[in-house]
């Protein structure tokens, strides 16, 4: 008997039945002709995609620089499709499905944390040799990124200003506005479920920024209070605080990105830069869920 039990001879014969003879698929059913279906390309439109980036310059970085961006905005999509439907389930009041959505958004800023990761690869000097040929353009006058600030309801008309030259995305946010933000239907599903809410805040003018209530402390103070009697309401209130917490780590990661690449220049949009950036980390999307903790 030779190693792990197989006779010498049959493991000759399994090394010597077919020497150095290449894998193929196709044995097993894999379908290797695509002339007349559809293929892995076809249906990601890859074509499309990889062909889309168009570096101005010569410098080797800015392919990083760009793919960078691009893929955090496909991210993003998938993200305002998700906050999007954990709104509407919120809305109807069932409220379960919209837990796994909003673990996903979660997940999704998770994800975008880590590419920080591999922009800051890229060096202060490997920046400046494509700097200039961003022109003006700025990831802040990204309005997917302001899509998302306006859906979980950090909302400031003069934000629309940016991107005022395209009329189907100054609508498209103009209709967000006006429209109750994530956290909107988070509270009024806290009063549809016989907490006590205040008017004021349930029929506030949804387009304008969220103003921390003490009243709405005291409401999540009884969801927290008792949260086997409000399970739902407590676990929409975690995963709310989950979703706030990774989105400040991508806001901390961006500035921190920022001032390690172009410390505190201005920046290609004309915004502070670092400074500016530091402005977003103060503000909550949430806040009395931050604060409620201290009440318990």
């Amino acid at each position: 008997m030779g190693q792990a039990g197989i006779p010498q001879t049959q493991r000759g014969d399994l090394i010597m039945a077919k020497p150095n003879t290449p894998y193929d698929p196709s044995t097993e059913g894999a379908r290797t002709d695509f002339s007349d279906q559809m293929s892995y390309g076809d249906y990601l439109s890859l074509d499309a995609i990889l062909t889309a980036q168009h570096p101005q310059s010569d410098a080797h970085d800015e392919m990083l620089f760009i793919i960078q961006h691009q893929t955090s905005e496909l991210w993003m999509k998938l993200a305002i499709r998700e906050i999007t439907a954990a709104r509407q389930a919120i809305h109807a009041g069932n409220v379960r499905p919209a837990f796994k959505m909003l673990a996903r958004v979660s997940r999704i800023f998770e994800q975008l944390n880590n590419a920080w990761d591999v922009l800051r690869t890229m060096t202060p000097s490997d920046y400046t040799t494509f700097r200039d040929a961003l022109g003006p353009s700025s990831g802040f006058q990204s309005y997917q990124y302001r899509l998302i600030e306006f859906m979980l309801g950090n909302r400031n008309p003069a934000m629309l200003r940016p991107h005022a030259h395209r009329n189907d995305i100054t609508a498209m946010l103009r209709a967000e506005l006006e429209t109750p933000s994530l956290y909107d239907e988070a509270l009024r599903l806290l009063s549809a479920e016989g907490i006590d809410v205040p008017e004021d805040v349930l029929n506030r003018d949804v387009s304008a920024p969220y103003m921390p209530n003490e009243d709405v402390i005291a409401a999540w103070q009884i969801v927290y209070s008792e949260p086997a009697k409000y399970w739902s309401l407590y676990e929409l209130a975690e995963k709310l605080v989950d979703f706030e917490d990774y989105f400040r780590r991508w806001r901390f990661n961006h500035v921190t990105t920022v001032e390690r690449v172009i410390g505190f220049k201005r920046g290609t949009g004309g915004t502070g830069g670092v400074s500016y950036l530091k402005k977003m980390l103060e503000i909550e999307l949430f806040p009395e869920l931050w604060r409620v903790r201290t009440a318990l």
